[in-house]
């Protein structure tokens, strides 16, 4: 599973802005009127959140994403392991209750 397949799978949503898009790290900004769609294209690749939105996040969560700017209660992780590939997923809700931040990064286990 590469970051490209999972943005494939969610060609259809609206994008506002594309800020970094790689091989091993992506980051987009969505609107949240399409949400939870998004959410469920993740879920049927990555699995069911790791760690939900109001969820408080673990040591191993914080650890898992340090690297791409932390987790914090208010955002949602998302992670699937691959072979030696971990794939993460994080969606950063905005203060306008308009827009959010989709962080995905392809770390090595």
């Amino acid at each position: 599973m590469t970051l490209e397949q999972i943005l494939q799978a969610c060609k259809k949503f609206k994008i506002r802005e594309k800020r970094v898009i790689s091989d091993e790290y992506c980051e987009l900004v969505i609107f949240n009127d399409e949400l939870e769609e998004w959410s469920a294209v993740l879920s049927g690749i990555l699995g069911s959140a790791q760690k939900p939105r109001g969820v408080e996040p673990t040591q191993g969560d914080l650890d898992l994403t340090r690297a791409s700017g932390g987790i914090r209660i208010e955002q949602t992780l998302f992670r699937k392991e691959i072979g030696n590939l971990t794939v993460i997923a994080k969606f950063w809700p905005w203060d306008d209750d308009a827009h959010a931040t989709l962080k995905m990064a392809l770390l090595s286990s």
